[in-house]
């Protein structure tokens, strides 16, 4: 539906994945082209995150220049933002309506940086407004801008062979080695286990599917 509303044709759907053992994954449609896992944000993954951050600008990391990425400067905006990561990463392989008010985002922001990108969404009246009437037809009602929340979405997508990890709150992509289109949704699975094992109490954890339809 959401989909819809910002002008994508039907190609692609977003679909629950079950679980992670092989015979759920196997139940999704392929090809997938990006997978979004909602997680809570816990005091263990803060300290990893920060470690994380503070390991990759020691040592640096390889992130390809055509990787589309944007920081989050809106709270509770962070589905939006997955939405985006999963559909610029992937916009050759979408079909947008011609007045798609994603597809001009994408366009207007091609050329601009992670920040200005944020700053562009903060304006970008139509992307904002759709995101919140989607939010207030799902089954939970939508929290409000200011209001806390702890749990959180990144998307994980396949940019040129490479997994990345796209998330608004971090500085930069995180690259998690080579993946293929085969290969990929297992890859991506692989990359929320770690999330899930460093948090093993928590059980708030849930990851969807862009699928072919």
């Amino acid at each position: 539906q959401f989909l819809k509303q910002l002008g994508i044709h039907p190609d692609w759907q977003f679909v629950d994945v079950y679980g992670m053992e092989p015979e759920l994954l196997s139940m999704v449609p392929r090809p997938v082209c990006a997978v979004l896992l909602l997680f809570p944000i816990t005091e263990k993954y803060e300290t990893f995150r920060t470690e994380e951050e503070e390991r990759i600008k020691a040592k640096g990391q390889d992130v390809k220049s055509s990787v589309y990425f944007m920081k989050q400067t809106i709270n509770n905006a962070c589905g939006t933002i997955g939405l985006i990561h999963a559909i610029a990463n992937n916009r050759d392989k979408m079909n947008f309506e011609t007045n798609s008010s994603l597809k001009k985002f994408l366009e207007d922001s091609l050329s601009m940086t992670p920040e200005e990108r944020a700053k562009y969404l903060e304006t970008y009246e139509a992307i904002r407004v759709t995101h919140e009437s989607s939010a207030h037809e799902g089954q939970t009602e939508a929290p409000s801008i200011d209001e806390k929340v702890d749990l959180h979405f990144i998307a994980l997508v396949n940019v040129g062979g490479h997994l990345y990890e796209l998330d608004g709150r971090k500085p930069f992509p995180i690259n998690h080695g080579e993946t293929s289109d085969d290969s990929f949704l297992e890859d991506a699975i692989g990359v929320c286990k770690k999330f899930m094992e460093r948090d093993p109490e928590e059980l708030r954890f849930n990851a969807i599917a862009l699928s072919a339809a």
